[in-house]
């Protein structure tokens, strides 16, 4: 099969053919109708400090995707060959206390699939059948295809109640693009989102934003007077940018609340002033809730939240790179590459 991957310790990727794998124990075959290129798959494109001290090359990259059934393993109930599904990117122990809680998404024993095993930037995956999630017939495979980033967005948006609230998001990325949605769907009031690229805040304002913020041209803190509040009730950082973290908990009101998502670099200063005095609740948010941020976001397309705005790019697999310059120059929404051959080369 033809697949995508990480084949030395430098930057880049190649197309290679390698062994269709085979489904062992409670695992099923997939063959891949569409995968999506994640930020973190930039990082392994890229080859930076963070790629090179978690990745192991050879590895197969890529852990968005979507597709079908075609190999049933020993122990697997309750899935069909031929059945369209997207999996959760995170293979937990099963066994942690975590785990046994039913709070899995915090195992701390959690693999990633293109990260820590072979993922999907392949014809064909092998995933435990536990992490499968099934897409309704009404949603295209190309939305299902990043449905693990949206739930990043769901799991972050979702955290606080946004009902009426003042919502601030620091980072128009596709997660903070698609966290300013989830705020305008389920009834926030004000939706302010910064960063640095017009295209994307473009983006943003098309899929909710109320107000987007270049923050080259503009002062964050200026927009509080404008709004005519004291500080927005929940914050979203999704940047990973040090000096965007101190503007939102600069901007906050008083007893607000804040989950943090972009990853912020070792070291990074946190004016702890800003949290203490003013009583706000902080939340690390990693990943999904297993699986109940699936069932909402599933639940959120079905009734109408406007994903397919958050997709800006459909290529052909052997255009993969092209996707990743893209992603790299900040010049798309979601690229999602197809294995079908249904999308033709432009």
């Amino acid at each position: 099969m033809r697949a995508v991957v990480k084949a030395s310790a430098a930057p880049g990727l190649e197309m290679r053919e390698v062994p269709i794998p085979a489904p062992g124990a409670n695992e099923v075959l997939l063959k891949l109708e569409k995968t999506a290129i994640c930020g973190t798959d930039l990082h392994i494109y890229q080859w930076d400090e963070w790629a090179q001290r978690t990745i192991k090359p050879p590895l197969i990259i890529g852990h968005e995707f979507v597709g079908r059934i075609v190999g049933i393993g020993e122990g697997v109930r309750g899935y069909s060959e031929g059945q369209r599904v997207s999996a959760e990117g995170h293979v937990v122990c099963g066994v942690c206390r975590n785990c046994r809680a039913g709070k899995p998404h915090l195992c701390p024993h959690t693999e990633g699939i293109g990260v820590n095993r072979d993922g999907g930037f392949a014809e064909y995956v092998v995933v435990p059948a536990s992490n499968l999630w099934p897409i309704p017939d009404e949603i295209p495979s190309e939305l299902a295809a990043f449905f693990d980033p949206f739930g990043n967005a769901a799991h972050c948006a979702l955290q606080f109640d946004l009902v009426g609230e003042d919502v601030l998001i620091t980072g128009a990325g596709p997660i903070g693009i698609m966290a300013a949605g989830i705020a305008r769907h389920v009834g926030a009031r004000h939706i302010v989102i910064s960063d640095v690229n017009d295209h994307r805040l473009e983006l943003a304002r098309n899929m909710g934003a109320t107000r987007t913020i270049n923050v080259t041209r503009e002062n964050l803190r200026d927009i509080l007077g404008e709004l005519d509040i004291d500080g927005f009730d929940v914050g979203m950082e999704m940047s990973g940018n040090p000096q965007a973290f101190g503007d939102l908990l600069h901007c906050m009101y008083h007893g607000g609340r804040v989950a943090l998502l972009g990853l912020l670099p070792k070291g990074a200063g946190v004016d702890w002033d800003q949290v203490i005095f003013k009583g706000l609740q902080v939340h690390g948010i990693y990943g999904r809730r297993m699986y109940e941020t699936w069932y909402k976001m599933t639940q959120m397309v079905l009734t109408g939240f406007p994903l397919r705005k958050a997709l800006t790019h459909q290529l052909p697999i052997e255009q993969f790179e092209t996707g990743f310059e893209l992603m790299a120059a900040g010049e798309c929404g979601k690229v999602v590459c197809d294995w079908t051959g249904e999308v033709q080369a432009a």
